[in-house]
């Protein structure tokens, strides 16, 4: 994620460009057109422009703003294996004054290097609010009234002699869940106990004590809770409203796992798929790089267990029908940060790396990493067919770098294509002599950042109208119009911000020959924990709502068709004459006309859509309208859908539709074609 701050007076003399003068005063000053009457646009449905991939829209996710654990990871206690850098980090000791000591932390580093630490406690006689340990969660934990939940320990001793209690309790200490269990295998070794209960309270901010009752030493470990709603009601799952709001926009893709986090901090800290995969008690934890990323916003707590990790990623875009867009390191540390680079003669594991994720996604269980696949409990290949090599990296060190990679790649998986980081930024002198050298290599798809002000993505509907049509492709892999500036705490997903989206988006649309991939980042925010803003989606321990951000890229990608179609205001593409704005595709599946239009300014605007080439348009259409009057409205938990879709049907006369685009407005309308 790009750290910058672009003003719009730096803009303005970069791109000496009157048009953002014109867009900030029809914005913010709305004037008088000279053509206040209807607006001719002209469709022609038989002339194809482009082929619309079905990757075309999707979702970003990165483990920012608590967005796996504390986020879509549906574990409710914080640092359940002790493995933070401080080891009670949330949790806090319960025993009397008499019996210190009695809780000590372990480390056992040569007997289990991923997850060294662990608990001892020695119980003499104890009883209810002797010894114990109390789990704040991840800023509390959101409890559900009648919901069971699944309380699992792992624990050793050389003899049974001890009970556990488990309770949930409310801000007030009131108890709203509660369980005991009774570990009775003794011995050397590690095993594991579970025990269910249902809650009887819903409460936002709960935390779970854990109390010891009778005599023995006891060693315990991953000290986990899970609700039961997780999605598909897999235990040990992710949190299922947060993701249904993925599923219901039927993405394209998702990439994942990041971000910034795949190049870590130094490339101690950088994202390394085999750890996050098998056992989770075996997973080998790291600091979240955004734990101490922005002084403003500090995250001492933020740290990455890999509960959720390339397996879970895997299979969850499977579930919801989206291709998986994995990225790797391509052996480059943050260049904000420490810049550390592998040498290139030390590369050969990081490239190994990439390999074998191929073939762990795709190989024949006959396979090495195919069968690591199937005895995770899916046989069948992932059917992966691309992959981003590094994320913002940047220079010739990227390049060099990424031939490599490439090379190897292209070596044993001809076919397989490659995602290529055009660095932070969507122009200026790294920009170029990145687009540049990957153009030269052929590079398959090309990653573009845009984290600019509104006006920024008015201006640049047209950005792609001139780009080559053939050789390398556009992947807008990052992009979100920031209310305020980029890296700013003020930032708000405002109906401008997500207005100025929609009408860039129909540049994307419109070179679909060109673009064949978007997403809008990041995707998740948890608002009690949260590093950047603005987001297209907002949780807190219990809820989740989209943003108008998030409807708009809902709407492009519940309607992005199949084939795009001319249509044109003027004989010109709609692209800002009188705050227009607009795109056209068809669907060959539901043999549909799709038609979305952005009106910017603060009057409706009339329009007259004459659709040519068509046999026979149906005589009723639909029209679906995100519209506000106020450019700063904003969707809230207690007002999760103040602006949303709405739905209205339209006439249409033989091959006209008559539509009146509403001010601040984004349509999209449907027609059939019989």
């Amino acid at each position: 994620m790009p750290v910058n701050y672009i003003t719009i007076a730096i803009i303005m003399k970069f791109f000496r460009l009157s048009i953002y003068a014109v867009l900030f005063t029809a914005l913010y000053f709305p004037f008088k057109s000279n053509a206040q009457g209807e607006k001719f646009l002209t469709v022609k449905i038989n002339e194809s422009k482009a082929t619309v991939q079905p990757t075309m829209w999707g979702v970003f996710f990165e483990d920012i703003n608590l967005g796996a654990d504390g986020g879509i990871y549906a574990e409710l206690v914080k640092n359940r294996s002790f493995e933070f850098s401080r080891p009670l980090m949330g949790w806090k000791v319960q025993q009397k004054l008499a019996k210190e000591g009695s809780v000590l932390v372990i480390n056992r580093k040569e007997e289990n290097a991923s997850n060294p630490r662990f608990i001892r406690v020695v119980a003499d006689h104890a009883s209810r609010g002797d010894l114990g340990l109390t789990n704040e969660g991840f800023r509390g934990m959101g409890i559900k009234k009648e919901l069971k939940y699944d309380f699992s320990v792992m624990y050793r001793q050389q003899s049974a002699g001890v009970k556990m209690h488990v309770e949930l309790t409310d801000s007030a200490g009131k108890i709203i869940g509660a369980a005991s269990l009774s570990p009775n295998e003794a011995g050397a070794g590690w095993h594991k106990a579970s025990v269910s209960f249902i809650a009887s309270a819903t409460v936002l901010k709960a935390k779970m004590n854990v109390w010891i009752e009778g005599n023995g030493v006891i060693d315990l470990d991953m000290i986990s809770l899970f609700p039961t709603d997780t999605w598909k009601n897999r235990p040990g799952g992710m949190r299922a409203d947060m993701i249904q709001l993925l599923a219901d926009m039927k993405p394209g893709f998702i990439r994942f796992p990041g971000g910034c986090i795949v190049e870590g901090f130094d490339l101690s800290t950088r994202y390394q798929w085999k750890k996050t995969i098998g056992p989770v008690e075996q997973r080998q934890l790291i600091i979240n790089r955004w734990n101490t990323e922005f002084a403003h916003r500090p995250a001492p707590d933020y740290f990455q267990t890999f509960g959720l990790g390339f397996f879970e990623y895997f299979q969850l875009a499977e579930d919801i029908g989206a291709e998986p867009l994995p990225i790797l390191n391509c052996g480059m540390a943050c260049q904000f940060n420490t810049a550390e680079v592998v040498p290139l003669n030390e590369l050969d594991p990081y490239i190994r790396d990439a390999l074998d994720l191929i073939e762990f996604a795709n190989g024949d269980v006959s396979t090495t990493w195919g069968k690591v696949r199937a005895d995770l409990g899916h046989p069948l290949p992932f059917q992966l067919k691309m992959m981003g090599v590094g994320n913002e990296n940047w220079g010739p060190q990227y390049v060099e770098r990424l031939t490599a990679f490439t090379k190897a790649i292209k070596a044993k998986y001809p076919g397989f294509k490659i995602v290529n980081s055009s660095g932070t930024d969507p122009e200026g002198g790294r920009f170029d002599y990145l687009d540049g050298e990957l153009r030269k290599m052929n590079a398959d798809i090309i990653d573009e950042h845009y984290y600019r002000k509104p006006e920024w993505f008015f201006a640049n509907a047209r950005r792609y109208d001139n780009y080559p049509r053939t050789g390398s492709k556009i992947f807008g892999g990052e992009y979100a119009a920031q209310s305020d500036k980029t890296v700013s705490v003020n930032n708000k997903n405002n109906w401008l911000t997500a207005l100025s989206e929609a009408a860039f988006m129909t540049g994307l649309e419109r070179n679909a020959d060109v673009v064949v991939m978007a997403s809008y980042a990041p995707l998740f925010a948890h608002i009690d924990g949260w590093q950047w803003t603005p987001d297209l989606i907002w949780v807190n321990n219990l809820q989740s709502y989209g943003t108008p951000d998030y409807y708009v890229q809902k709407l492009y990608a519940l309607n992005k068709g199949t084939k795009v179609v001319p249509i044109t205001l003027n004989n010109d593409v709609v692209a800002g004459q009188d705050s227009l704005y607009a795109s056209a595709v068809t669907d060959a599946a539901a043999n549909e006309l799709i038609i979305k239009i952005v009106n910017a300014s603060a009057r409706p605007q009339p329009t007259v859509i004459n659709v040519q080439g068509a046999k026979k348009l149906a005589s009723k259409g639909l029209a679906t309208l995100l519209q506000s009057d106020d450019l700063n409205r904003v969707n809230s938990f207690d007002d999760p859908q103040k602006l949303s879709p709405k739905e209205s049907a339209i006439v249409v006369k033989g091959n006209k539709i008559n539509y009146t685009a509403a001010p601040y407005s984004f349509s999209v309308i449907k027609v059939q074609q019989l």
